[in-house]
């Protein structure tokens, strides 16, 4: 790795912030590695390699299908096509023709946000149009009722600690609205660590990040109910094929998943007897306070907080020097504007931690 930073003039990152797009999002695992290496270096029929891992994927996590796609920003584009379209083959290849005018997709307003890029923008790309439901800090089953038209294609919910967590209806409330309507519902899971609950919820449509939580290689999974499965399968012949994904992504995406679902996560206990040590340290340097917090969209993550009370510096300008120098430390940055920035410690191990104790000492005092 260290031969691949000085060819191209790289800094080393010290990722403490999670797994963002940004950075590469997570590490892939020697065994995934080299299924990718032994995948990239066959042949296959795609066609039959995409069913075929699918069905298989489908079996793991309890659903009726699964597809394998490029990332979970694709997902988006081409469920919503998928679901416009509704296997039709001219729709395919002319996914914005006026013979379909069947095209709104309702989701709750405070789910409509940026996660680099915005929810709007994937939506549209696949031919949606965005129906915002509630307001920005509420929505209920009956406002995204309210919003459902002949034109509705599906209703969509984003489950993301990007997402406004307060006053909002749970997946299961938004699956009673879907049921009661005829209308799909997808949801949105990328970063979530829970395979199963939102499919059982009654989701027909759920998609899941593969370099996030299950430490694949650039990827994502759609599952859900066979038939919607089969029209996203489709969309390789219209919007996929630009989003298209490799043999080797998907041979390790799937090793990937195989490895995710035989191994616990790193338990509560664990994370924050990790934490301890790094929390003592923060304490340590003037101008600063430290203790440990879980995530805020309820997952069980547990991160170091610090509390920038400096009369010389604020969080925003202590981040920005974090970043400076030949390694780069990227932290959390949600809450800079009221003095607090998190550190993410599950991809950081207890040297690295220790050189970011040392980086925000020097940066204080």
């Amino acid at each position: 790795m260290d031969n691949i930073h000085k060819k191209f003039k790289l800094k080393q990152v010290i990722n403490a912030s999670g797994k963002m797009t940004i950075l590469g999002v997570s590490k892939v695992s020697d065994q995934v590695a080299q299924a990718q290496k032994l995948a990239g270096q066959a042949f296959f029929e795609m066609n039959d390699l995409t069913e075929k891992t699918g069905y298989y994927i489908a079996d793991l996590v309890g659903a009726e299908n699964a597809t394998v796609v490029s990332s979970a920003s694709a997902g988006i584009a081409q469920y919503v096509a998928a679901l416009i379209g509704q296997g039709d083959k001219y729709h395919a290849v002319h996914p914005f023709t006026d013979r379909i005018q069947k095209r709104e997709i309702v989701l709750p307003k405070g789910h409509n946000v940026n996660y680099g890029t915005g929810v709007q923008v994937m939506v549209e790309l696949g031919g949606g149009r965005v129906v915002e439901a509630g307001w920005a800090n509420q929505c209920s089953a009956q406002q995204v009722e309210m919003e459902i038209t002949d034109k509705t294609a599906a209703l969509l919910y984003i489950k993301s600690h990007h997402t406004v967590q307060k006053s909002m209806l749970t997946v299961a409330q938004m699956a009673e609205v879907a049921q009661k309507h005829n209308l799909p519902l997808i949801v949105d899971a990328a970063a979530e660590e829970d395979l199963t609950t939102y499919y059982q919820a009654g989701a027909d449509l759920v998609i899941y990040s593969g370099a996030k939580a299950l430490e694949a290689p650039s990827s994502a999974m759609v599952i859900g109910k066979d038939k919607y499965v089969k029209w996203v399968q489709l969309q390789g012949q219209g919007i996929g094929r630009s989003m298209k994904i490799g043999k080797d992504n998907i041979i390790g995406f799937v090793t990937a998943l195989e490895h995710y679902l035989a191994t616990e996560s790193e338990s509560e206990s664990s994370q924050k007897a990790r934490l301890a040590p790094f929390i003592t340290g923060l304490n340590e340097i003037s101008g600063i306070t430290a203790h440990i917090v879980q995530d805020s969209a309820g997952r069980l993550i547990f991160r170091a907080s610090i509390k920038v009370e400096s009369d010389s510096m604020n969080a925003l300008e202590v981040i920005d020097k974090l970043k400076e120098g030949d390694t780069a430390v990227y932290t959390r940055e949600y809450q800079a504007n009221n003095g607090i920035i998190e550190f993410d410690i599950r991809a950081v191990d207890e040297a690295e931690m220790q050189r970011i104790v040392d980086k925000l000492k020097a940066i204080m005092e």
